[in-house]
C-alpha cells in the first residue's frame, strides 16, 4: 500500500472512530487560542483550560492583555510552567495584535509567524480551527502516530513531518485528522504502551502489524 493510500485509509477509519474530534483546548476567540497553545508548551491541555478562565477574568480582551504588566500575567500562568517566558510571549503577542493588527488575528501563515511565541504548530492550529483553512498540526501525538503507522519514516522534526504529510493527505482533511490523532493517541495508541489489540488501525499500522505478529 502506498503512503497516500494508507493515509486515506487512516483518515476514514479515524473519522468513523472519532467523528466529533476537535481541538482539546477551550477557547471562544482566535486570540484566546493563541494564548492557550502558547501555555500548552510542556503542559497538559487540561491544566491550561483550568488557568485560562482566570487569565481572561482579569484580562478579558487583547487590549487588556497588551496593557498588562508581564509580572501580573506570570502570576496567573505560572502553574503552566515556564511562566516568565510564556508571560513575556503572551504580552508581546497581544501588543502586536493590538497595535499592528487592530485587535484582529491575521489569517495567513506568514503573518501569524511574525507574532511572538507563535510557531508553525500554533499557526496551523489557528488557520485550521478558526479560519477553516488547510492545516496540519504536527504536535507530539501526530509525529509519534505517523511514525508508528508508517505515514512517515523515522522523521521527528515537526516541520519535516508536516512537509511529508502535505504530500499524502488531502488539504481539507489535515486539520481534523490531527485532532483525531490527539484523541487516538490518548485513548488507544498511548505513548510507551500502545493498545494495538484495541486499535482500529492495527491491520494497516506498521507498528501494529509487527506487534501483533502479522
Amino acid at each position: 500500500m502506498t503512503k497516500k493510500k494508507l493515509a486515506l485509509e487512516v483518515i476514514e477509519r479515524l473519522k468513523k472512530e472519532y467523528p466529533d474530534a476537535k481541538c482539546t483546548l477551550d477557547y471562544d476567540k482566535a486570540w484566546q487560542l493563541l494564548v492557550s497553545v502558547r501555555l500548552a508548551a510542556q503542559c497538559t491541555d487540561a491544566r491550561v483550560d483550568q488557568i485560562t478562565p482566570l487569565l481572561y477574568e482579569k484580562f478579558p480582551t487583547i487590549e487588556a492583555l497588551a496593557m498588562a504588566d508581564v509580572a501580573d500575567i506570570e502570576k496567573i500562568v505560572r502553574p503552566c510552567g515556564l511562566g516568565n517566558s510564556k508571560a513575556r510571549d503572551i504580552s508581546a503577542c497581544m501588543k502586536m495584535l493590538h497595535y499592528e493588527y487592530l485587535d484582529q488575528v491575521p489569517d495567513t501563515m506568514e503573518e501569524l509567524l511574525k507574532l511572538p511565541g507563535v510557531g508553525r504548530k500554533s499557526a496551523n492550529l489557528v488557520l485550521g480551527d478558526v479560519f477553516g483553512k488547510p492545516a496540519i498540526v504536527t504536535d507530539t501525538h501526530c509525529i509519534r502516530l505517523c511514525n508508528l503507522i508508517g505515514l512517515v519514516d523515522n522523521i521527528k522534526e515537526p516541520a519535516k513531518v508536516e512537509k511529508e504529510l502535505w504530500k499524502i493527505i488531502p488539504p481539507e482533511e489535515g486539520n481534523d485528522l490531527c485532532h483525531r490523532f490527539v484523541v487516538h493517541g490518548r485513548a488507544v495508541c498511548v505513548a510507551r504502551r500502545p493498545n494495538c489489540a484495541a486499535c482500529c488501525l492495527q491491520d494497516v499500522c506498521k507498528y501494529g502489524r509487527k506487534t501483533m505478529g502479522e
